[in-house]
């Protein structure tokens, strides 16, 4: 049998028809199901993968199309019956029968139109609301699409909204302090499909106003020149818990020119565990995957992806929400710094990442690397040669192997010991009065606060002791 399919193709905001035959047998299957996808979505390309729209004009725009189909495939079935005189109705069973079922659209198979079971596959909603795809097909796409990937030199990050590139607040939970920040808003011309919003930072251009969202919006210093360096080296994705209106809206803030992340945005309804991020939706292999997260536990099955970041608090509904007690940056007036603020010293870091993994000794064994062991290496390097003992760190009956500061101290490549000797380098602690503390100082070690190690983690690199002292007891 053969299908002529009539396919819109938008470029650049450039719409072209384009007609295109192929012969419909199992080995064309796949260019078949591209075609199928691209006309069964053409009559709705301008619309959010998600958006809802009119179920009637939703049900007649596809009886329009499945008729356009049907009449193409009468055609093509005269002309098989002639060519070789098999029915058409025993080739649909035999493919049916046989058919893997690479993805269901709108609950049809994309290869065979069998009706799915309700949940059948991973559902990849921010690419088409109605889209799920099989194991099998998620992992010819994965495959097909590193390949090109690396062949490119590139790899994959996904990026974190909140407290990592971005900081929101409602505009009712805006302080006293901050007042002025409402006052100083300009009109900005937005786009149609935009929510109406309000640049309140003029000369930088990174504090937005969203009246229709309720909300204040400020992107973290350096992230401009950060997504424009990064795309250089990776493909990068959006993944955020917040909802999909709020994700989109972001994205635009971050990309208003749709350089960077295309479709690749998702949110919290694309999640397949509650209260979990995963790669699972992801279409790239973990092997080449990086994350930029603030916060660990939302990843616990791709921690050895991630590369935490230290949290923006520009507005005091941020401090607020964490437990702080302190001023805001806006409260302050200031901001963080962009030469070597958060967002410059992990762009550094990727591109050691990259530079690594891609070292001309390994060209044409890139498939077989592993970005994660390149993080490991390169992270290991931070603290190397360092041996570590806490004093009074842990409550007392606390496994010390399982302290979060122990376990980021041997990520960081120190090792870490419970007991004292001559190859100890650094004694951390809260109380400069403690056995341990005292011994550190009068052997000549390093007495470091525990905040040393935090530094370390978040900017990759040993940082000065004299700058983390330990408080001396306070005398009754």
């Amino acid at each position: 049998m053969i299908l002529y399919v009539q396919i819109k193709l938008c470029n650049w905001g450039q719409q072209a028809n384009l007609t295109s035959r192929l012969d419909y047998d199992p080995g064309n299957w796949r260019e078949m199901t591209a075609l199928l996808e691209a006309e069964l979505d053409s009559g709705s390309s301008d619309v959010s993968p998600d958006q809802d729209v009119d179920e009637d004009d939703i049900d007649e725009h596809e009886r329009i199309k499945r008729r356009k189909l049907g009449e193409m495939a009468s055609i093509g079935e005269a002309q098989s019956s002639t060519s070789f005189g098999s029915p058409k109705k025993n080739s649909d069973a035999a493919m049916e029968d046989s058919c893997p079922h690479p993805g269901f659209l709108r609950d049809l198979c994309i290869r065979c139109g069998k009706r799915s079971d309700e949940g059948v596959g991973v559902a990849f909603g921010y690419i088409h609301k109605d889209l799920r795809l099989g194991n099998d097909e998620i992992s010819r796409l994965r495959n097909a699409d590193v390949k090109s990937l690396l062949q490119h030199k590139k790899l994959y990050l996904v990026l974190d909204l909140d407290h990592t590139v971005l900081n929101s607040t409602r505009l009712e939970d805006v302080s006293s302090e901050e007042e002025y920040l409402k006052c100083q808003t300009d009109s900005l011309q937005a786009s149609s499909d935009m929510i109406a919003l309000k640049l309140v930072d003029i000369s930088k251009g990174s504090l937005f106003r969203l009246d229709m969202m309720r909300m204040m919006t400020k992107l973290r210093p350096f992230v401009r020149m950060f997504l424009q360096e990064a795309s250089n080296l990776f493909e990068m994705y959006i993944y955020t818990m917040g909802e999909r209106a709020y994700a989109l809206e972001m994205a635009k803030l971050l990309d208003p020119s749709s350089l960077y992340f295309n479709s690749r945005v998702i949110s919290q309804a694309d999640c397949t565990q509650r209260h979990q991020k995963g790669l699972d939706v992801v279409l790239g292999l973990e092997s080449a995957v990086l994350i930029l997260d603030d916060t660990e536990a939302v990843w616990q099955r791709h921690k050895d992806n991630l590369i935490l970041m230290e949290r923006y608090h520009f507005f005091s509904s941020s401090c607020r929400q964490f437990g702080f007690s302190c001023k805001s940056l806006s409260e302050l007036k200031s901001d963080e710094n962009e030469s070597d603020g958060a967002l410059a010293t992990v762009l550094g870091v990727l591109k050691r990442i990259h530079s690594k993994f891609f070292d001309p000794e390994h060209e044409g064994d890139f498939a077989t690397r592993d970005v994660r062991q390149v993080l490991k290496s390169i992270r290991r390097e931070v603290l190397k040669d360092c041996k570590i003992v806490f004093s009074r760190v842990f409550p007392t009956k606390f496994q010390a192997a399982n302290h979060h500061l122990w376990r980021i101290a041997e990520q960081l490549g120190a090792t870490c010991s419970t007991e004292l000797d001559s190859h100890v380098t650094h004694v951390v602690a809260t109380d400069a009065g403690t056995e341990k503390s005292r011994w550190a100082v009068q052997e000549g070690k390093f007495l470091v606060h525990p905040r040393w190690i935090e530094a370390a983690n978040y900017l990759w690199q040993r940082q000065p002791e004299d700058k983390f002292p330990v408080d001396m007891p306070k005398t009754k």
